[in-house]
């Protein structure tokens, strides 16, 4: 199977691209990888060259060493990025990944902990999604009641089909599933109406953004359009519990940093001094923060897997005391 993987980033979560690219690579990724960014390339990117990307301008290939080609893609969307992820994909599958197999969205705070033949056998069994730390929401939630009642006033017909409320930071599809990605994008084009611009987000980095429509049912913009875009759909849904974004303890598959305070910007030693452990995604990024695309100093990556030892053997002591 030939994969493609994508990701959307600006300012500062280019470390969390290097580390995911470095994390596919580790699980035997070997495909193409395509980050969509706004702002200028990263410092570790530098090196780059110009290529030619149908579809797109100013496009800039960089490989480090064996690692999988990192395509660097310049948007100019006025949307916020993470509102933009299925019109990012929609583009790429006509264009430079027309001919993947399946084609993969991962947050640039996510890294890949499993073989990666595992997510080509995922993606297999239906649209692969995972479980987001906020759910479940049965039924006749009034979040889903608010989804159900603003869509289908403007002619879009939702059904309940799962408990689970999806996490927008990854998606995995395979072309033939294509409409499911139309939708989503559909679902966020509908949504502005009531949020008021598709700039906003109520993520890190995100623009001004409050909770709005009936029961505050667009709370997370992307992601609910997503759980929408479900409820809309007859397609296969593939979908992983809380443990695969280390959500809760199990097999973590795509741990996942959420809200603010990314792997590349804590403080262990501070973190559990206030009571706050290394989590398991602080862990999977410093140890794919090296290479072999390196975002940081060597140094710096040995000083911070110190740190994350240090900040663990605070956490046993506290929890002893």
């Amino acid at each position: 199977m030939t994969s493609a993987v994508c990701t959307l980033f600006e300012g500062g979560y280019h470390y969390g691209v290097a580390a995911l690219a470095n994390s596919l690579h580790r699980a035997g990724f070997r495909g193409s990888v395509y980050a969509g960014h706004r702002g200028p390339l990263p410092p570790w990117a530098s090196d780059g060259r110009a290529c030619a990307v149908e579809g797109w301008t100013a496009a800039v290939a960089v490989r480090a060493g064996d690692g999988p080609q990192i395509t660097f893609l310049p948007l100019s969307t006025p949307h916020h990025l993470t509102n933009h992820k299925p019109e990012f994909l929609l583009r790429l599958l006509d264009g430079p990944a027309r001919n993947a197999d399946a084609l993969f969205y991962v947050d640039p705070d996510i890294c890949v902990t499993a073989p990666w033949r595992f997510f080509e056998d995922w993606v297999s069994c239906g649209v692969a999604v995972c479980e987001d730390v906020n759910s479940p929401l049965p039924e006749n939630h009034p979040r889903r009641v608010g989804w159900r009642r603003y869509y289908e006033a403007r002619g879009v017909a939702l059904r309940f089909r799962m408990r689970e409320y999806v996490n927008g930071g990854f998606i995995g599809i395979h072309p033939g599933h294509r409409a499911f990605l139309e939708g989503w994008k559909d679902a966020l084009t509908l949504m502005e109406d009531e949020i008021g611009s598709l700039a906003a987000a109520s993520v890190a980095q995100g623009r001004s953004y409050r909770s709005t429509g009936f029961a505050a049912c667009f709370d997370r913009t992307d992601q609910d359009a997503l759980n929408v875009a479900i409820e809309a759909s007859t397609l296969p849904i593939s979908v992983i519990g809380q443990e695969a974004m280390a959500f809760k303890p199990g097999a973590a598959l795509v741990p996942h940093a959420l809200g603010v305070g990314k792997p590349w910007q804590r403080n262990y030693v501070r973190a559990a001094l206030r009571g706050e452990l290394p989590r398991t995604v602080d862990k999977a990024f410093w140890e794919h923060a090296g290479s072999p695309f390196a975002a940081h100093a060597p140094m710096r990556v040995a000083l911070k897997r110190l740190e994350l030892m240090a900040g663990s053997a605070i956490g046993r002591l506290t929890r002893r005391a």
